[in-house]
């Protein structure tokens, strides 16, 4: 098979830093290797669902080996099931409703033991995928449908109402009591005998339109092809191995909507013939049984879970089984990793970092020694990652400890943003570079730390304050739940920083505690002048908080006092 190979940049890698650091190039190099068995495939002729499919376990195995367990139902799926139900609704797709290559097929369903047999088979069909969250309203479903331009939808009856004004062909995930629409399992069940024609896609074409959260400005859709996914799917493969047992079990409660869901539990973790345990949604109380019930060993998260563990958890359910805790979608602060180590001594917590225009990779923890030792780090690039820190004034790359915006370069890096040229060309520049918007710098031992998002940065008077640093420490007060930290625009300094604040259950906390706990630890250009409470942060499906809501919220506020 073609393999991908790494193009040296600039300096050998004998003559780079320890981390690294190529200082000819302002270049940061991977330090790892896939090694010869894990090249990336470039094969021209390989779809991501042929590729995913080529490393289930064998034959003899794959019979009893399962591939997902539905904690509602207790419903069990093996790789054999699962290879035969793709390739059975690739064919219903095909000959049953008429989707043929590069037609969008528009997925609208919580998670779902269903959820990759659906995406797979839309791969294998030459389908490209979109994905929505349920939660979505009708007018934001509505946009994305005609915006992707798709021919087909494949939603949860309790979703198709919100399809209704598109006009789009529909099917059901399953059929409702007392309804008579058809629905995935039974075109599976019907199309079972039937031969799927070649209709392969190639690596470059469009696999996936997935839409950015649009936590601060307008959703975009980033073009996913088939090389992006299967460069992400190696990378994954080779990064589990790295990490987990053949035996393990992964808890999914994460969307599969997401790119977090679906590159790692969709598609990812099967490359790894890995046992997941299928939640709906997320609550956690349902996740600590699942962990309890099945001997979970590994989850995935985003922060506010974890932070959630720390504060909530009062026992009564045996985690002992509990190895790996993975976060992503946003950064930890030093403190939070602090009080979540003291209290799961024998979990391995490893933050990484990646996003849906690098279809979800870029950096890891490998080992728990390494992420011990870099608090607050977001990992180390994975390999065929390359990055930048650029001053986004200057335009100078930063070396070591520098602050800038992250730029990466990858096979897994986007083609583009659907019907948004000017868009693509600000994100992506002539030498391939992703500039990701993410203020950033890295250590003298190649560990990527993340200060916060650039355009959500707070300019005080000439300075700069990041948001994250002081949500950071707000969540080290006793009596605070959750927090948030907005800019609320000031006639004299420009803006000011104003905390959005959950208390604790019976909690009396008052508006002049927080700012006076925050300016015990901060520069004064720093302190919260402003405080309001709130019962719930807004958050995106990743745990993203949505600080454009909040900004809505805080300028009616002031309206409303006018």
């Amino acid at each position: 098979m073609d393999t991908f190979e790494d193009i040296p940049i600039g300096q050998s890698p004998s003559q780079r830093t320890r981390g690294g650091f190529d200082s000819q190039t302002g270049i940061y190099h991977s330090l790892v290797q896939l090694g010869d068995g894990n090249k990336i495939p470039t094969k021209a002729n390989l779809d991501t669902a042929t590729f995913v499919m080529s490393q289930f376990p064998k034959l003899d195995q794959a019979v009893s080996k399962v591939a997902f367990i539905d904690t509602a139902t207790g419903h069990q799926v093996t790789y054999s099931q699962l290879q035969r139900s793709i390739y059975s609704l690739a064919t219903g797709l095909y000959h049953g409703l008429g989707v043929r290559k590069g037609d969008v097929v528009f997925v609208l369903s919580p998670n779902s033991i269903l959820y990759p047999t659906i995406c797979l088979a839309v791969f294998l069909v030459g389908g490209v995928l979109t994905t929505a969250n349920p939660l979505n309203t009708k007018s934001e479903i509505t946009k994305q449908v005609l915006d992707s331009g798709a021919k087909l939808a494949i939603v949860a009856p309790s979703e198709a109402h919100k399809l209704v004004s598109t006009n789009v062909p529909t099917l059901l995930t399953y059929r409702p009591e007392n309804g008579d629409e058809l629905s995935v399992q039974e075109l599976i069940d019907c199309c079972e005998q039937m031969e799927l024609p070649e209709t392969r896609s190639t690596q470059s074409d469009i696999a996936a339109i997935l839409y950015s959260s649009g936590t601060t400005g307008v959703s975009k859709g980033v073009l996913l092809t088939h090389s992006n996914f299967i460069s992400c799917m190696t990378l994954l493969k080779w990064s589990t191995y790295k990490m987990s047992a053949d035996q393990d079990v992964f808890l999914c409660f994460l969307p599969m909507f997401h790119i977090y869901g679906l590159a790692f539990f969709t598609l990812g973790l099967l490359t790894f013939g890995a046992t997941t345990v299928l939640m709906q949604r997320y609550d956690f109380k349902g996740m600590l049984e699942a962990i309890h019930t099945h001997k979970v060993n590994n989850i995935p998260a985003v922060p506010p879970i974890i932070l959630s563990l720390v504060k909530h958890n009062k026992g009564g359910y045996d985690l002992s089984s509990l190895r790996r805790v993975g976060s992503g979608a946003a950064p930890l602060s030093k403190e939070l990793v602090d009080r979540f180590r003291a209290k799961f001594p024998w979990v391995h917590l490893r933050p990484g970092y990646g996003l849906t225009e690098s279809c979800g990779a870029a950096t890891l923890f490998l080992t728990h020694e390494e992420a011990k030792a870099h608090h607050a780090g977001s990992g180390k690039l994975l390999p065929t990652f390359c990055a930048k820190v650029v001053d986004y004034e200057t335009g100078a790359a930063m070396p070591p400890y520098g602050e800038g915006e992250l730029w990466l370069k990858s096979p897994t890096v986007m083609k583009g943003y659907l019907g948004n040229e000017a868009a693509t060309a600000a994100t992506i520049d002539s030498d391939g570079w992703l500039k990701t918007g993410d203020l950033c710098y890295f250590d003298d031992d190649g560990c990527l730390y993340i200060v916060d998002r650039i355009k959500e940065l707070i300019k005080h008077n000439g300075y700069q304050v990041a948001p994250a640093e002081l949500e950071a420490i707000l969540l080290g007060h006793p009596q605070i739940l959750d927090a948030a930290v907005i800019p609320l625009e000031d006639e004299e300094a420009g803006e000011i920083p104003m905390a959005y604040v959950v208390r604790a259950e019976g909690s009396q906390l008052s508006e002049d505690q927080v700012i006076q706990f925050v300016a015990s630890q901060v520069a004064p250009f720093k302190k919260v002048k402003k405080v309001s409470f709130i019962n719930i942060i807004p958050k995106s499906a990743a745990g993203k908080i949505l600080r454009k809501d909040l900004v809505a919220q805080s300028k009616q506020h002031v309206r409303s006092k006018l």
